[in-house]
C-alpha cells in the first residue's frame, strides 16, 4: 500500500481573524467525517479558543476538549500545545508558528497566518519552503477581494 503525503494548505489572513475563520474550516472537516487537532503555541490561545468553540453562534457550538484530560483521545476537536495526534486527527490546524511535527498519520494540515504579521508571514514562508522540499503537496489560500478563499499557488 503506497502511503499519500499530507496535503498542506496555507491559509493567509488580511481582513478577517482567526476566530471568524476558524469556525467554519472546522465545521467543514467535520461535515467531511474527520476529526481535528488545533495546535499553538500559546496556552492564552487555547482557552480562548476553548471558549470561542463553545460560543462563536449562538444556536450552535463544535464539540472539542483540551489536552490533556482524561477524553482526549474521543474528542472530535482537540485543542493543544502538544506534538502527538492523541484524537487520531485527520486534519491538523497549525497557529501561532506552531511546528507541524510528523504529518505521517494526518490527511491534511491548515497552516493559518496573519499576513498583518510580519513575524507570522516570514515564519510560514519559511515552513512553504521546508514542507514542500520534504514532498509535501503544498497549496496557498489567500483571501479575495470580493469573496472567501481563491488558491493562488
Amino acid at each position: 500500500m503506497t502511503e499519500t503525503a499530507c496535503e498542506v494548505w496555507f491559509y493567509h489572513l488580511e481582513r478577517t481573524s482567526l476566530d471568524q475563520i476558524l469556525p467554519d474550516l472546522l465545521e467543514k472537516t467535520l461535515a467531511r467525517g474527520w476529526k481535528a487537532l488545533i495546535r499553538s503555541n500559546s496556552a492564552d490561545r487555547i482557552e480562548q479558543l476553548d471558549g470561542l468553540l463553545w460560543s462563536y453562534r449562538d444556536d450552535s457550538f463544535l464539540p472539542h476538549g483540551v489536552s490533556p484530560e482524561p477524553s482526549a483521545q474521543r474528542q472530535p476537536i482537540l485543542l493543544t500545545m502538544d506534538m502527538t495526534n492523541v484524537n487520531g486527527a485527520d486534519a491538523l490546524f497549525l497557529l501561532d508558528g506552531a511546528e507541524p511535527g510528523d504529518l505521517s498519520h494526518h490527511t491534511r494540515c491548515i497552516l493559518i497566518f496573519d499576513g498583518r504579521d510580519p513575524e507570522a508571514l516570514a515564519t510560514a514562508r519559511v515552513r512553504w519552503s521546508q514542507l514542500r522540499s520534504s514532498g509535501c503537496p503544498v497549496a496557498y489560500w489567500r483571501q479575495g477581494e470580493t469573496r472567501g478563499w481563491e488558491r493562488q499557488a
